[in-house]
């Protein structure tokens, strides 16, 4: 996270989500015996197993009415400056996360289709294949997002965990290079849905995944 997002001496990792792979947004810690911090959307987003919560990163049973706000991080990531790598510019490490998601977007550079003849076809819309992805794993190509989950459930569920995300990476905020914490606990929480049917790619990645998740949770 801190050679993806900014340079200097402030150490990222300390403020980064293990469900999202983001910098904390409302950070809570949850009552697992670690006191480990979660983004509050994420742990919102979490669904218990075998009716346990599980924590994302120990995997310690706990309950979410003892999760309270992580004020000491907050006050910590207000104080912790760093230098964005795209542009930049000095600021806090709670500010980071926000101007990333607009920070060097205009420098982005999508695929152009161009028919080689005249088609009566409409031509594809500019950008990358956001519907099917490769699994990471065994590299099984056309995978959906749903597809996508069930299969590296179903045949991955011991390998190791600290994978790229191939669904994010797919996304115009995404990073190639950044590895989940826990992979399958990422793709179970964060990739229930599929981003084609909610997501509006010029918009904020935060404030979409919350209209996705309230969406589909009306469709359940």
């Amino acid at each position: 996270m801190s050679g993806t997002y900014a340079t200097g001496t402030t150490n990222l990792d300390q403020f980064m989500c293990a469900v999202c792979m983001d910098i904390f947004a409302n950070p809570t810690r949850i009552a697992c015996g670690h006191g480990h911090v979660f983004c509050a959307d994420c742990l919102n987003g979490l669904q218990p197993v075998d009716r346990q919560f599980l924590c994302p990163h120990c995997r310690t049973p706990f309950n979410p009415r003892q999760s309270v706000e992580a004020r000491d991080i907050e006050v910590l990531m207000m104080s912790s400056y760093c230098q964005c790598k795209t542009c930049g510019v000095q600021m806090t490490a709670h500010a980071l996360r926000k101007h990333m998601e607009t920070c060097g977007v205009t420098d982005r550079v999508d695929f152009k289709f161009k028919p080689i003849k005249q088609t009566s076809q409409p031509v594809p819309q500019p950008g990358p294949n956001r519907s099917t992805f490769r699994c990471p794993y065994c590299q099984q190509a056309n995978l959906d997002c749903k597809a996508m989950i069930e299969h590296c459930n179903s045949l991955h569920r011991h390998d190791p965990s600290q994978v790229v995300c191939p669904i994010c990476t797919s996304m115009p905020w995404g990073d190639p290079t950044l590895r989940s914490t826990n992979f399958l606990q990422h793709l179970n929480t964060r990739h229930k849905f599929e981003y084609e049917t909610y997501v509006d790619y010029d918009q904020d990645d935060e404030a979409m995944l919350r209209a996705a998740l309230e969406a589909s949770l009306k469709n359940q």
